[in-house]
């Protein structure tokens, strides 16, 4: 797997357009790297920036963009009601795929040395970067902000870890580290009073509260025989969060990081902020996400809104998002776009999903038309997705049956399953098609010398192999899929059970159909072990899902009757 890397470099820069451009062009002059997402603040007067690439293109862009913000921005007019230090307030590494947090942070320490030495800013690393643990939390740092660094910067226990350690009125100092996915979350309350939203803030963030006596806000506060003040934890691990006012909106926020979504999800501390505002007799209006957020957080935040509602959790990704959308309000202040806020779907080739992205005609279209592909194969699988489709559909009208409410679990389970291997199969049609014109790349290729004619004869086989073994995935997903239609058949919703019966018609045939691929190009393959292996799995797989066909239909016909 590649390495991939994301940065999200935060600059003190919200409403002038034409500065964030500059940035942000200077920032893509770097080819590799992808910019994912701009999101500009007003009330914040801050930019937050994602990229994502290769760790060596990803360290470039963002020396790049910090150079372009410490020529542009200028601190000393800088307002706005996010705590900054800097041009380039925090720029932070995170791993995403194929790297870990400990090279993540050398890439770190590589990018503030840089930044340090060449642009002679000062600059300071928090989190996995930071090995000295008094100060590597962002807050500690960032303490005092902009106003208070002409003195801090002084003080020998706060000299930068790189750079000058001399006050730079104008580009500030800047924060450089690797940490875990952090999502940057606002919760919108129905009260301008930010003492209030603070009042919420603090019952959920893991800091918690000062702890008083008496009242608990004007009470004295408790110290510990050593003279250290005691905190009241709040109810959320790995939460910061504190309440502002903002003025764009009228409204106040509850401003969350949400440092590790693995711990604390988002779904958890919208519902944990509705509970602890309505206790204060203050409601949620809705929310907001700054930047981008991992795929799996908003359907986890679906499922768990589905499932408070006892509904069923096997639909599809697109209704999952959907429902976390409506559910959290994340679409209050402006649009929500899926295709523009979550990470996978930005960085996803459209190109390798050609024919499941088209219309159920243009499919049909492209299928009649003179090109060999898609051919048997993609047609197989994309029966077998309907097919399972059809088992998924009995299962949630079943988990929704008046009367039935004491199941809907159950059939939950078996929509989640159903929902599972029709995902596999449409993943299947595109890749069929993949495989067939791998063996036509390498059939095209030279063979003029020994040595074109060993590479050529080597990618065909290859490609041969990979043509073998998709439509057997696709005899294997079909044939488990025909356990759902089969649950289906026999417990399911009885006014739906001929659904049941044509799901099973379309999974045995996309078996049948995608054996025939592997037979046909098993014949090319000259690794007799692994074709005579193939052909017998798939022998038997054939059988038996012939055999479960028939059983199938034997349960629909005799409940239809007629």
């Amino acid at each position: 797997m590649h390495q991939l890397i994301e940065c999200v470099p935060n600059f003190s820069e919200g409403m002038d357009l034409n500065i964030i451009h500059q940035i942000t062009t200077e920032i893509e002059t770097v080819e590799s790297v992808r910019l994912l997402n701009v999101d500009a603040g007003k009330a914040t007067n801050r930019t937050v920036v994602t990229i994502v690439g290769s760790p060596e293109a990803v360290i470039e862009a963002a020396f790049r963009g910090i150079k372009k913000a410490g020529e542009l921005i200028d601190m000393s007019k800088h307002k706005g009601a996010h705590p900054r230090m800097g041009a380039t307030d925090v720029c932070p590494l995170i791993p995403i795929a194929g790297i870990t947090m400990e090279e993540t942070a050398g890439y770190a320490l590589q990018l503030a040395k840089r930044v340090g030495e060449e642009l002679h800013l000062p600059v300071y690393l928090y989190e996995a970067a930071q090995p000295d643990k008094k100060r590597n939390n962002l807050s500690v740092i960032r303490a005092g902000e902009y106003e208070g660094f002409f003195k801090k910067i002084l003080q020998p226990e706060w000299k930068p870890d790189f750079g000058p350690a001399i006050f730079d009125a104008k580009r500030g100092g800047t924060v450089i580290g690797a940490r875990d996915f952090l999502v940057a979350y606002n919760i919108n309350l129905n009260t301008t009073s930010v003492r209030r939203a603070n009042s919420i803030a603090f019952d959920v963030r893991e800091a918690g509260r000062v702890k008083r006596e008496g009242d608990p806000i004007t009470g004295k506060i408790v110290k510990d025989k050593k003279g250290n003040t005691l905190n009241i934890p709040g109810s959320l691990k790995s939460v910061k969060a504190i309440g502002w006012y903002i003025e764009e909106y009228g409204i106040t926020q509850i401003s969350m990081n949400l440092t590790n979504i693995n711990i604390t999800p988002v779904h958890i501390a919208f519902d944990e902020v509705c509970k602890k505002a309505d206790e204060r007799g203050i409601r949620v209006t809705g929310s907001e996400l700054v930047g981008l957020i991992p795929l799996k957080a908003m359907l986890d935040a679906g499922k768990f809104f589905l499932q408070k509602q006892k509904r069923s959790l096997g639909v599809s990704e697109k209704e999952l998002i959907k429902i976390a959308i409506k559910s959290m309000g994340l679409d209050e202040l402006s649009p929500f776009k899926p295709e523009e806020r979550i990470i996978e779907y930005m960085l996803t080739n459209k190109s390798k999903n050609k024919l499941v992205g088209m219309s159920l005609k243009d499919f049909a279209d492209e299928t009649a038309s003179e090109s060999p592909a898609p051919g048997g194969g993609s047609i197989a699988a994309y029966v077998g997705a309907l097919g399972v489709s059809l088992a998924t559909m009995v299962a949630n009208l079943s988990a929704h049956k008046k009367g039935w409410d004491d199941r809907w679990e159950e059939f939950s389970g078996w929509a989640e399953k159903g929902e599972g291997y029709k995902n596999e199969l449409l993943k299947l049609v595109d890749a069929d098609t993949s495989a067939f014109n791998q063996i036509m790349n390498a059939f095209a290729l030279p063979k003029q010398t020994e040595e074109e004619k060993a590479d050529r004869t080597a990618a065909i086989q290859s490609a041969t192999k990979f043509a073998i073994e998709i439509p057997y995935k696709v005899m294997k997903a079909a044939y488990s899929g025909m356990q759902v239609i089969k649950a289906m058949a026999e417990k399911g919703n009885p006014n739906s059970v001929s659904d049941a019966g044509v799901g099973a018609l379309c999974a045995r045939s996309a078996v049948i159909g995608a054996f025939m691929n592997v037979r046909i190009n098993a014949a090319g393959y000259e690794d007799k072990n692994f074709v005579n292996e193939v052909i017998a799995n798939g022998i038997e797989i054939e059988n038996k899902t012939i055999a479960l066909e028939t059983e199938i239909l034997k349960i629909v016909n005799e409940k239809i009757g007629m």
